[in-house]
C-alpha cells in the first residue's frame, strides 16, 4: 500500500518550491490538501509513497512529474458567470463604452481555469451584439491563459458534462450556446469559441508578448499569493491595460495598499477597477 504520510520538514520545502514556481502560498497545517490532490499521482508515476514523489518533483531534472504537480495544486473550482455582477456591468456599461471608439476590444482572462470564465466572457458579448447587431462587427478578442496545461488542453475542447454544467449556467444559455456531443458531454458552439484563444502563462512570468488589452479579468486568484507577488502581478497588469481599462477581481479582493494605478468604482452591486489616465 502507498505511504501517503507527510513529514513536516518535507512540506516546508514543497510549500516553498511552490511559491518559487507558482507564487501560490501555502499556510501551516495544509498537509491534508497536498495529500488530497497529490495521492492520485502516486499511481500515475509509478512511485510508492508522497515523500518519494516530493523528493522527485523537487528535482530540476522530473519536467513531466512537476508539470503533473503544479497542475494539481492550481486546479481550481470555478463557476459559469461567477458572481453574475462583472457580465452585467459589461454588457450595461463597459461594452457600450467601447463601442463607442469602433475597435475590436481585446479581453484578458487571466487564471481561466477550466474554460468557465472566458466562455462566459464570450457569451456575453454574444448576447450584447445580439441586442445591437452593429456592435463589435469583429467580435471580441478574448484571450484566456493558465498555469495548467492540463486545464488549457480542456478549454480547447470545450466539452463539458452535466455536473459542470450546472454550475451556475442556465437552462436558457446552455440551450442557446451548447451542441449536444455524445456520451453525456455539451460542447460549445462555434460562435462561442471562435472569440476565444488560450495559451500557457504563469503569473510570475512577463506579460509584455501578450499586447496590450482593455479588460482583464483576474477573479478569486490574487488570494493564493503573497503580499509581494500580488504587488508585482497588479503591477504588470497595469502595464498591460490600455489606458482607462478595466480590471476585475474577485468579490473578496482588493488592491488598498498594493497599486496606486487603478481609480475603485462602486457599481452596486461589485467592484470594478479603472486604470488612471
Amino acid at each position: 500500500m502507498a505511504n501517503k504520510e507527510l513529514q513536516e520538514s518535507e512540506y516546508r520545502l514543497f510549500r516553498d518550491f511552490l511559491e518559487q514556481q507558482c507564487g501560490i502560498v501555502l499556510g501551516d497545517n495544509k498537509q491534508y490538501l497536498v495529500k488530497s490532490r497529490l495521492a492520485p499521482l502516486m499511481q500515475r508515476f509509478g512511485l510508492s509513497s508522497l515523500s518519494e514523489l516530493l523528493n522527485k518533483t523537487l528535482s530540476p531534472f522530473e519536467r513531466q512529474l512537476r508539470s503533473a504537480v503544479i497542475d494539481a495544486m492550481t486546479t481550481n473550482e470555478t463557476l459559469w458567470f461567477r458572481d453574475n455582477y462583472p457580465y452585467e456591468l459589461l454588457k450595461k456599461q463597459i461594452l457600450p463604452e467601447f463601442e463607442k471608439d469602433h475597435k475590436t476590444v481585446k479581453i484578458w482572462s487571466a487564471a481561466s481555469s477550466s474554460g468557465q470564465e472566458p466562455y462566459s466572457i464570450a457569451m456575453t458579448g454574444l448576447e450584447y451584439q445580439q441586442s445591437r447587431p452593429s456592435a463589435f462587427p469583429l467580435g471580441l478578442q478574448i484571450l484566456g491563459t493558465d498555469i495548467s496545461n492540463a486545464m488549457l488542453e480542456h478549454c480547447q475542447r470545450a466539452e463539458y458534462d452535466g455536473l459542470a454544467l450546472s454550475r451556475g449556467l442556465s437552462p436558457e444559455r446552455r440551450s442557446k450556446f451548447f451542441d449536444d456531443s455524445g456520451n453525456g458531454m455539451m460542447r460549445l458552439k462555434d460562435a462561442v469559441r471562435k472569440n476565444v484563444s488560450f495559451r500557457h502563462l504563469n503569473l510570475l512570468d512577463s506579460y509584455t508578448l501578450l499586447g496590450k488589452f482593455d479588460i482583464i479579468f483576474c477573479r478569486n486568484v490574487l488570494i493564493y499569493f503573497s503580499p509581494e507577488v500580488k504587488m508585482k502581478i497588479i503591477k504588470q497588469f497595469a502595464q498591460a491595460l490600455n489606458p482607462r481599462g478595466y480590471l476585475f477581481l474577485g468579490a473578496s479582493e482588493s488592491l488598498s495598499s498594493l497599486n496606486n494605478d487603478f481609480d475603485m468604482l462602486r457599481c452596486n452591486p461589485g467592484i470594478v477597477y479603472r486604470k488612471k489616465v
